[in-house]
């Protein structure tokens, strides 16, 4: 594509989500025993943890909190010098929030909100995984050896949020930010920007803006770990299902990012995505797909259709004009 973001190569990953809980010591036991992550450190009302194949020293932070719902996503950049312009970039717009003395495993990271509130950092230092001998695999190219706990989570791969106005979101993180855009969902002859998929790696995305039916801001639909295959995904319905944890949806496979999935709850009411299959984009002049109402569909290649509540609840979980919903979607029942 062309435009500002082709030119912008400041960003390199996705580099860590906090999720809020209020289910703390559960959502810990979700993620550590239930998908296998290793909790590498702990402060104040937070824990950290990482998947296997993830090379930080954590990308997953676990904070206690009244409400689910995500807390500050990090992006790292390619260098000193791309944290420094991209700062610069995002002050320009009035959304920027500051300086900060970084998060445990990480330097300096400059904090800011996009047009919807969600609250992200971009940083460069990083602190790498040194695993302790138990730890330690026999291929010296992987961080952590595969433990074989729970689902075995390899890494982090990508996270969706809901925002009032896609476009504007989508446009913030390709002007400001450096993202390709891969594919959207346009409806009413191409006026009403649905959904757009945004990537600032070959990884088909690490971030999707979608509209929230509800009219709040600053929420999470879901939050995605990767497994490296579809047997991955079989493998993990089972475990998730002998655990009590509730699947909402999958496994199944999307039409648009060719994603192969399942959708279950933490325990803290968050939506957590098993993922595997998806694509690569190399090509520099790539053009982003659209899909209208008809293409779309309810969303799925094969598979069952997605529930309603996939469209409808996301975290914090709010009624219709953010009032406080008082609709309980089920999580996990560990009978």
């Amino acid at each position: 594509m062309t435009g500002p973001s082709s030119l912008i190569q400041d960003v390199a990953h996705l580099g860590s989500v906090e999720l809020l809980t209020p289910r703390f010591t559960d959502s810990q036991w979700y993620f550590r025993d239930v998908l296998g992550m290793e909790v590498v450190h702990a402060a104040g009302s937070s824990v950290y943890l990482r998947g296997y194949g993830d090379y930080a020293a954590s990308t997953v932070k676990l904070t206690e909190a009244k409400a689910p719902g995500v807390g500050c996503i990090s992006w790292r950049a390619v260098s000193p010098e791309a944290l420094e312009r991209r700062a610069a970039a995002i002050g320009e717009t009035g959304l920027g929030l500051g300086w900060s003395e970084g998060d445990f495993g990480r330097g300096k990271s400059y904090r800011f909100r996009d047009p919807d509130g969600h609250l992200m950092e971009i940083y460069y230092e990083e602190t790498k995984y040194r695993a302790p001998e138990h730890l330690k695999s026999a291929l010296k190219n992987l961080p952590m050896k595969y433990t074989g706990r729970g689902v075995g989570v390899r890494r982090i791969d990508h996270l969706a949020l809901l925002a009032r106005d896609v476009a504007a979101n989508r446009r913030f993180m390709q002007e400001r930010l450096g993202f390709r855009l891969r594919e959207q969902v346009i409806f009413d002859q191409g006026k009403a920007e649905i959904g757009s998929w945004l990537s600032a790696s070959p990884v088909h995305h690490q971030v999707a803006y979608v509209k929230d039916v509800k009219g709040g801001h600053g929420r999470l639909h879901h939050f995605a770990m990767w497994v490296d295959n579809r047997e991955d995904v079989l493998r993990a319905a089972s475990l998730l299902s002998e655990q009590g944890v509730f699947i909402e949806a999958g496994p199944s496979m999307h039409n648009n990012s060719q994603g192969f999935y399942l959708y279950t709850y933490e325990p803290g009411g968050n939506r957590v995505e098993v993922y595997s299959g998806s694509y690569l984009v190399f090509a520099p002049d790539w053009e982003p797909v659209t899909w209208n109402e008809k293409e779309r569909g309810t969303g799925v290649y094969w598979g069952g259709a997605l529930p309603q509540s996939f469209l409808e609840y996301a975290t914090p979980d709010i009624s219709i004009g953010d009032a406080a919903s008082t609709e309980k979607v089920p999580v996990f029942d560990p009978a």
